[in-house]
């Protein structure tokens, strides 16, 4: 049995219609587009801002946001064109089951898992710090040995138990919730653009582009990949403090993805799914660059708090009163990120159960709710753990990391499908292929070698978690192995275009 077996699109099409495996087709255009940028408008601009701008470009943090948007863009249409062709539940996971072979698209499928689980544990425990801060800025007092940084962090455990528990209810109940949310969240980043206006001071611009300075070498294991291959000196600002900012930036991204995962839920597929991907990552691009050059106006860059840039900045203007504004808007900001991060994980899961790399019974969709209620249960519960008991900010890099190897292997796989399945009908296709696919594989690529070893070691160590149990039990289980693949491909939608 070869582990680069491909699944056949028509197989494919043909799972999404099992009875007790099988999703409500509930969203439209709008909703996509909420649920993107519900996801990618949250820690990133809450929190990396200020790091960004102050340690590594300056006000020119603005082009490293328009750099990583670039990157991201380029993956973004290469998911919109395996989105719109295969709209199966999955995302990276399906599009590589049918190109590149069941053991990448486990690789990815594990990737994504440790994308969407840690995300979701990372930026719960960003939402319990604002949580706190928000109740005190208030008058009201946390206990502080159940708070963040805590043994236990039960803000963080709470909101994913009860975030859990909505999700298991059903997708149009969480986007009712997430549409309010959303709403609060880009009040609050239009009133820090529009308020902050009136407060900036172009000499803060002055100069744009700091000059290059060196910068302080990473030692051990926190050195990148990148400075030990290449013997390269770190240096900030300058234009390779811009490239620099777009890695960490980059972060502030990731979630467009996700979208994807719910292409089976989608009302129109084929021609809502481009728009959402697309839609979200530029509404984001556009509000990022202007947070960020209001921010770097209203405050010089070598002044700003990184833990808190927003309301620090407008303290320091003399606006006090609005920092609990924006804390508010924080946490209901994040409490968004985290909700779409757990669905993402959750049907990235239901779709290796539906094709038997992990126990089937897992992911049984409830005939009420139209969801994969026991799976979302053990997501959650897990996320719930992780997030309440792990001091995690040494792994936050590992979300880069699963994110870019993802984001990278969608993008390579575009050209692949397209000479191996030239009759699939695309509603939407990649511009210049195969060159835009293989460039945004090189600049992923680029952003990963820009990862620390420490980083990389772990990495490493999480994929031979998950050969381990791919070989011990998805390669003989898997419907490829049993044969039901064949089976459950007669009758399948009709995937091809009219001849």
């Amino acid at each position: 049995m070869s582990v680069f077996r491909t699944k056949s699109i028509e197989a494919s099409m043909a799972s999404a219609e099992e009875a007790d495996h099988q999703l409500k087709r509930t969203l439209s255009a709008l909703d996509l587009i909420v649920f993107g940028v519900g996801v990618i408008i949250g820690a990133g601009i809450f929190t990396l801002t200020g790091r960004a701008a102050k340690d590594y470009a300056g006000p020119s943090i603005a082009l490293s946001f328009v750099v990583g948007a670039i990157v991201c863009g380029l993956a973004a249409v290469c998911y919109a064109e395996f989105a719109s062709t295969v709209p199966i539940s999955g995302s990276a996971y399906t599009f590589s089951y049918a190109t590149l072979g069941e053991l990448v698209a486990w690789i990815i499928g594990w990737d994504l898992l440790l994308e969407l689980m840690l995300g979701a544990s990372v930026v719960a425990q960003g939402w319990s710090q604002y949580f706190v801060t928000l109740l005190g800025q208030l008058g009201i007092t946390w206990p502080e040995p159940l708070g963040p940084g805590s043994h236990f962090d039960l803000p963080a455990f709470l909101l994913i138990a009860a975030l859990t528990l909505l999700i298991a209810k059903g997708i149009k109940e969480s986007m009712r919730v997430n549409l309010v949310l959303v709403g609060v969240k880009l009040f609050i980043v239009l009133f820090v653009i529009f308020a902050g206006i009136q407060f900036i001071n172009r000499d803060n611009w002055s100069p744009f582009i700091p000059p290059s300075q060196p910068g302080k070498a990473a030692e051990g294991l926190a050195t990148p990949l990148l400075q030990v291959l290449t013997g390269m000196t770190p240096a900030t600002y300058g234009v390779m403090g811009i490239m620099a900012g777009a890695a960490i930036v980059f972060f502030a991204y990731i979630g467009f993805d996700v979208v994807a995962t719910t292409a089976e839920e989608a009302r129109n597929p084929q021609r809502d799914l481009p728009r959402g991907i697309i839609g979200s990552l530029v509404i984001c691009t556009v509000l990022y660059v202007a947070v960020t050059l209001v921010i770097t106006g209203m405050q010089n860059f070598k002044e700003i708090d990184p833990k808190a840039a927003l309301a620090t900045a407008f303290t320091h203007v003399g606006k006090d009163g609005f920092a609990t504004l924006i804390s508010a808007g924080a946490v209901a900001g994040l409490t968004t990120v985290v909700m779409t991060l757990i669905i993402g994980a959750t049907r990235v899961t239901f779709a290796m159960s539906r094709d038997h790399l992990i126990p089937a019974t897992l992911g049984r969709t409830n005939p009420k709710t139209g969801t994969p209620v026991k799976l979302t249960l053990i997501i959650g519960g897990v996320v719930a753990l992780i997030a309440s008991l792990t001091p995690i900010g040494k792994l936050e890099e590992m979300v880069n990391i699963g994110t870019l190897t993802a984001f990278m292997l969608v993008s390579l796989a575009v050209p692949i499908l397209r000479k191996r399945r030239p009759d699939l009908k695309r509603s939407f296709k990649v511009p210049g292929n195969p060159f835009v696919p293989w460039l945004s594989a090189a600049a992923c690529f680029y952003l990963v070698l820009n990862l620390s070893i420490e980083t990389w070691i772990r990495f490493v160590v999480w994929m031979a978690l998950g050969f381990l149990i791919y070989f011990s039990y998805s390669r003989h289980h898997s419907k490829l192995a049993t044969g039901e693949e064949e089976e459950g491909s007669r009758g399948a939608p009709e995937v091809l275009s009219e001849r």
